[in-house]
């Protein structure tokens, strides 16, 4: 049977022809396409695929490229691996090395579990913004709270953007206990998702980690990535000092890069606490607002889904082609949702077109909303313009076909029928207006 059309291709980045011969044989015997680049081949390109062959050439042009660690990484090999091949899988990140043509059963076996299905696996939606008040925040909470009223018990609300007010208080959450990013400990580099999970705010079923008014300093994984234990006082709700905030292979850095002071979020904490959250089948959802920085950078080459908001309005429009042309430089799946009023009559669709990236849905302004954020934090109604973008922006990370086709997504409840199906089909993993506020 041919799985062509079912299986997505592994990405070969070899460079020796009799090694990139072997390995066409073995992909024919396995009936998995292949997809032949010359290295490095562009970051969209190695983030999305499910599975990349590479030589020792390519996983050194690829490293020296800055190209991020990632799951699904062979490195393979003419004959038995060298001391420079293993030092290289290191350095790239590869899983296995693999000799060939003896470890031919073991190449088949690697395309077997990276066949581009990832049965309990969460899923992550990045939510940026077209300049300040765009609405991402907004959207970016609306999406996490209706997906963890309707379906998903396990959603995480992560705020990437240290410069919005936070978004515990979006929520009213500011005076409810709980980590926030300059209370957070990570050992080694990993984190546990039920710890995070008991140790953060949360609203609705919605668990939230803000960037700002830490509570309790708290270390994730003292003995191991496991437990979540207090190591100091509490501080101040306001404050936003820094308490032994990150613990990445065993060295001590702060979740604020600066220090203390709200500049850049450590990219290596970002990393982690998405990936922890995916590995254990969470639904994160991640604010990014109109920052960029190399944490952004990490939340972009992970998201399964970027969410661009921008205005119907000639400065937020110009915000969003320079926003757009940078995310879709990161993640080939961008879709943008159009927020109204269009006070000079812009149709979405032409500013989508205007944009080159497929338009979600269009957002019309929601009577009382701003003043509702003002007096008790967000609420998403049954009805109304906010509860359907969220459902639309929920129905194209599920619709996989749809995201990658970069087909427009309808609005509908559809997503978590989607959502379901896949989960109860699967077994958990061990190890895609809005608002006037940005």
């Amino acid at each position: 049977m041919n799985s062509d059309a079912a299986t997505p291709p592994a990405l070969s980045l070899v460079a020796d022809p009799r090694l990139r011969e072997e390995i066409r044989r073995i992909a024919a015997a396995a009936d998995r396409p292949l997809d032949e680049r010359v290295p490095p081949p562009g970051r969209p390109a190695w983030t999305a695929a499910s599975v990349i062959i590479v030589d020792t050439a390519a996983a050194l042009s690829c490293a020296s490229a800055g190209y991020p660690r990632r799951a699904g990484i062979l490195l393979v090999t003419l004959g038995e691996p060298s001391l420079l091949d293993w030092q290289t899988a290191t350095a790239v990140g590869a899983e296995p090395v693999l000799e060939l043509p003896a470890g031919a059963d073991s190449l088949i076996a690697a395309f077997a579990a990276h066949d581009g299905r990832r049965p309990g696996d969460g899923a992550v939606l990045a939510v940026a913004g077209a300049g300040a008040g765009a609405g991402a925040s907004v959207l970016a909470a609306a999406v996490g709270l209706t997906a963890a009223s309707r379906f998903r018990d396990r959603t995480l609300l992560v705020d990437c953007a240290p410069y919005g007010g936070g978004l515990d208080l979006l929520l009213g959450l500011e005076s409810v206990p709980g980590l926030r990013w300059p209370d957070l400990t990570i050992e080694h580099g990993r984190i546990a998702a039920p710890a995070l999970h008991a140790a953060l705010p949360a609203v609705s079923g919605l668990a939230v980690l803000a960037c700002g008014r830490a509570v309790t300093a708290t270390e994730l994984g003292s003995t191991g990535p496991a437990a979540v234990e207090p190591v100091g006082p509490s501080t101040d709700p306001g404050s936003c000092e820094s308490v032994d905030c990150l613990i990445e292979r065993g060295a001590p850095a702060s979740a604020f890069e600066s220090g203390g002071t709200a500049t850049a979020l450590a990219p290596a904490a970002v990393r982690a606490v998405i990936e922890g959250g995916r590995a254990a089948g969470d639904l994160v959802v991640v604010d990014l607002s109109s920052d960029h920085g190399p944490y952004t950078e990490q939340v972009l080459d992970i998201a399964d889904l970027v969410v661009l908001v921008a205005q119907a309005r000639l400065r937020s429009i110009a915000a969003a082609k320079s926003a757009a042309a940078y995310l879709r430089a990161r993640n080939p799946n961008v879709c943008s949702v159009v927020r109204g009023p269009a006070p000079g009559g812009l149709a979405p669709s032409d500013i989508a077109q205007s944009l080159e990236v497929p338009l979600l849905t269009a957002v019309p302004s929601q009577p009382g909303l701003t003043e509702r954020l003002e007096r008790g934090g967000l609420t998403v109604r049954r009805r109304g313009p906010l509860r359907t973008a969220a459902e639309t922006c929920l129905t194209a990370l599920f619709s996989e076909g749809a995201r990658h086709a970069g087909a427009s997504v309808g609005p509908g409840p559809s997503w978590w029928r989607i959502a379901r199906s896949r989960s109860e089909s699967c077994t958990p993993a061990v190890p895609q207006s809005a608002g006037a506020r940005s």
